[in-house]
């Protein structure tokens, strides 16, 4: 028997990078994970041992700081791209880099010009691609939390012997969505995009009655699409955080909607994916 590597990749994982811009009065800061992930012929380090082609993941870590000294880490996509560039001359036999920049929000204190607390709005994503001829450009959204106390319910479903879930009209529906979408070429203004994309999402999140958390997923993706033409298509993903109505009655109390145990395991997971029409 013969058995041959048939593809391989490797990288560094969660480089915690925090980058804070002094100017006179005001500072910035800067908070992001990055991922470097290197693809190409790696196959004599694998069959022999040899390591000559090898780039070390910890020169990898060195590379994302001494590039963050010298650009903005704040144009998330700009400083993906140079480590991307940075990454193709870099290893030997390097053919395709992937660099995902996960950027952590802060929000300063008022007017404060140097005090943050952490942000909320969800995780902000891109991911950079290349292979020294052309780069791909991809964003999205990590952990957006959202609950609606109302405007939602979940019947008609599916009953059989096993179904012990009742009907509602009227529950908590709640979720940390992910959201990823790639762009089309061209001059984009790639933080004004995502800002809006998010932006359309929180507002089509509460704007209708929801029957289902697949309805609002459907919802939430096409008004994506409307408010970024440079998006052509858009993936959710939505765990359920469940909120469950809490039985008082052995108590003596009634619960007319107010008390609730909310659990994270096990959920319901929806996913999709939202296009244009070709």
């Amino acid at each position: 028997m013969t058995f041959v590597l048939s593809q391989s990749n490797y990288g560094k994982s969660e480089v915690r990078l925090v980058k804070v811009v002094r100017t006179e009065g005001r500072h910035e800061l800067s908070d992001v994970t990055v991922d470097v992930m290197l693809e190409g012929d790696f196959a004599a380090a694998h069959n022999e041992g040899d390591n000559r082609a090898l780039l070390a993941t910890d020169t990898m870590r060195n590379a994302v700081y001494v590039l963050a000294a010298k650009h903005d880490v704040a144009q998330l996509e700009a400083f993906g791209r140079a480590l991307v560039e940075h990454f193709v001359v870099a290893g030997p036999t390097v053919e395709r880099v992937r660099i995902q920049l996960v950027e952590h929000p802060w929000a300063r204190l008022g007017e404060h010009e140097h005090a943050f607390q952490r942000g909320n709005g969800g995780d902000r994503v891109a991911i950079v691609s290349g292979d020294g001829h052309s780069v791909r450009f991809e964003a999205g959204i990590e952990g957006l939390e959202l609950l609606r106390t109302t405007g939602s319910g979940w019947s008609g479903f599916v009953r059989d012997e096993l179904t012990t879930l009742p009907e509602t009209d009227d529950r908590i529906l709640a979720t940390a969505l992910s959201a990823r979408w790639s762009y089309a070429e061209g001059g984009i203004d790639y933080g004004a995009a995502w800002h809006a994309a998010r932006d359309a999402i929180l507002e089509s999140f509460g704007d209708h009655f929801s029957p289902s958390a697949q309805f609002t997923l459907r919802r939430m993706g096409r008004a994506v699409l409307k408010a970024v033409e440079a998006i052509d298509r858009v993936h959710l993903s939505l765990p359920n955080r469940h909120h469950l109505l809490y039985d008082l009655s052995r108590f003596g109390l009634e619960n007319p909607n107010e008390v609730f145990h909310a659990t994270s395991e096990p959920y319901g997971l929806i996913e999709g994916t939202v296009a244009r029409e070709q």
